[in-house]
């Protein structure tokens, strides 16, 4: 069902919609200086009852459209989409929807719908970074404090891989070093080093901590040194680089 409303009423629901941002903001911009109807392509918006019992008209998908057009001196009315999702929860769901496979749409914005619409998964990623005391961005910062991180997919395979508690001793390690950002390479070469047979019972994560606070840098230098030479995954070069220098456990008399 499609209807004309006046885009000044519209309402974005920043818990699950994109963040604006300058390259956004520029391409509103641009939106309003070239408005084109030929080029338009109606937003998706659904309806929802507040807590005042006043009903509004929540945009789903198309919010720079939306902003574009009621910025717009000469554009009064646009016609929108209605779909069926009258609560936050199945907004969002319409939402990941409306933009999993869509150029643009980053994982971060993926999984804060998802957490939004209540999906297991994500809620076990926000938990485990939580009790790790890492701090998922949703946006890149212009400095990045201890502990923070976008690496959503690295965080996302990893609570799928392991358990809760696995996968937050292991971020726990990366959050305790003081790390900022937490990168992907970051965590698949600890994952390796905490899960791996060949290494994991040969330390303890704490001194694994401490090497990696110690090292910073040039333990990262030293790995794409190691990569390069010996042809392997820089995170995997990280790994041998990190688990050389961590103090190993005392093995017992025979």
């Amino acid at each position: 069902m499609f209807e004309s409303v006046d885009p000044s009423t519209l309402f974005v629901d920043d818990q699950y919609q994109r963040d604006i941002g300058e390259r956004g903001i520029r391409q509103i911009r641009k939106m309003i200086e070239g408005w084109d109807w030929t080029k338009f392509r109606a937003p998706v918006c659904a309806f929802e009852t507040g807590d005042d019992g006043n009903e509004v008209l929540k945009v789903i998908d198309g919010q720079h459209t939306c902003i574009a057009a009621a910025s717009h001196p000469n554009v009064h009315r646009i016609p929108v989409q209605i779909v069926e999702a009258p609560d936050q929860q199945s907004q969002a769901s319409a939402f990941i929807g409306q933009n999993v496979d869509r150029l643009g749409v980053t994982k971060l914005q993926l999984h804060q719908a998802a957490l939004t619409a209540g999906d297991e998964h994500a809620q076990d990623v926000q938990n485990v970074c939580e009790r790790a005391k890492v701090k998922i961005l949703l946006t890149t910062p212009h400095r990045y404090e201890a502990g923070d991180t976008v690496a959503i997919s690295a965080i996302s395979a990893l609570v799928k891989k392991h358990s809760v508690l696995k996968a937050r001793q292991i971020l726990e390690v990366l959050s305790n070093a003081g790390l900022a950002p937490i990168k992907d390479a970051h965590i698949k070469a600890t994952e390796l080093l905490m899960t791996d047979a060949e290494f994991c019972d040969q330390f303890e994560p704490e001194d694994l901590t401490k090497e990696i606070e110690t090292a910073g840098m040039l333990a990262e230098n030293e790995a794409k040194v190691f990569a390069a030479t010996h042809k392997v995954q820089f995170w995997k070069a990280l790994a041998s680089v990190w688990f050389k220098k961590t103090r190993k456990k005392r093995r017992a008399a025979p």
